[in-house]
C-alpha cells in the first residue's frame, strides 16, 4: 500500500457525528454507573482521543488506565496474534471497568483483553465499548457491549485510527 495523502480521503464519519454519538454513549453510561466509581481502561494508541473525549462527559468518579497492545501483522491486516507490549493494570478486583477500545474488527484483541481481566480479578462489573464495530470481519466470538457506530470492511484512518502510524490527530473518520 503507498502513502495515502489526505486529500485521498472521504468523510465517513465528521467531527461533529462523532461527537454526537459519543455524547449519547456518555448518557447511557452515566444512568448506568451513576455515582459509582468506573474504570476507563484505554487501548493505546488508536482509542485516546474517543477516551479522553468520552471522559470529559462522563459524571461518576473514575480512573483511567492506559495499556499498549499489538496485533497488526503485514499489509495493515491483523495477524489474529495479541501481543501484550505494556498490561500492567492496578488492582480492579471488586471494580467497574469499561474497556475502551478504537475498532472492534476480527475480536481478538476484544476477546485476549477481556480473558486477561477476567483470569487477573475478580471485577464487579466489565464492560467493552469501541468507537467503531466492524462485525463483518469478527472471527470470534465477542461483541461490543456499546459501540458508536457500525462499519463496512473499509480501511479507516483519522480520530485516533492510524495508516503507518499517521493520520490519528483527524478530527473526522475517513476511508480511501
Amino acid at each position: 500500500m503507498e502513502m495515502i495523502k489526505e486529500s485521498d480521503l472521504k468523510i465517513l464519519y465528521s467531527s461533529e457525528q462523532i461527537q454526537e454519538k459519543i455524547s449519547e454513549l456518555a448518557k447511557n453510561l452515566n444512568r448506568e454507573y451513576k455515582d459509582e466509581e468506573l474504570y476507563l481502561i484505554c487501548v493505546l494508541k488508536g482509542s485516546v482521543m474517543f477516551m479522553t473525549d468520552l471522559a470529559k462527559h462522563l459524571n461518576m468518579p473514575l480512573k483511567m488506565e492506559f495499556i499498549r497492545l499489538s496485533s497488526y501483522g503485514s499489509n495493515f491486516t491483523s495477524s489474529g496474534k495479541v501481543n501484550a507490549v505494556d498490561i500492567s493494570l492496578p488492582d480492579l478486583n471488586n471494580k467497574n471497568v469499561l474497556i475502551i477500545e478504537d475498532i472492534i474488527d476480527t475480536g481478538h484483541t476484544a476477546k485476549f483483553l477481556v480473558d486477561f481481566i477476567n483470569f487477573n480479578f475478580q471485577v464487579k462489573n466489565l464492560k467493552f465499548c469501541s468507537l467503531l464495530d466492524k462485525k463483518i470481519k469478527r472471527q470470534v466470538d465477542i461483541n461490543a457491549d456499546y459501540y458508536c457506530f457500525e462499519v463496512d470492511d473499509k480501511f479507516l484512518v483519522g480520530y485516533g485510527l492510524d495508516y503507518d502510524g499517521y493520520y490519528r490527530n483527524l478530527p473526522y473518520i475517513g476511508y480511501v
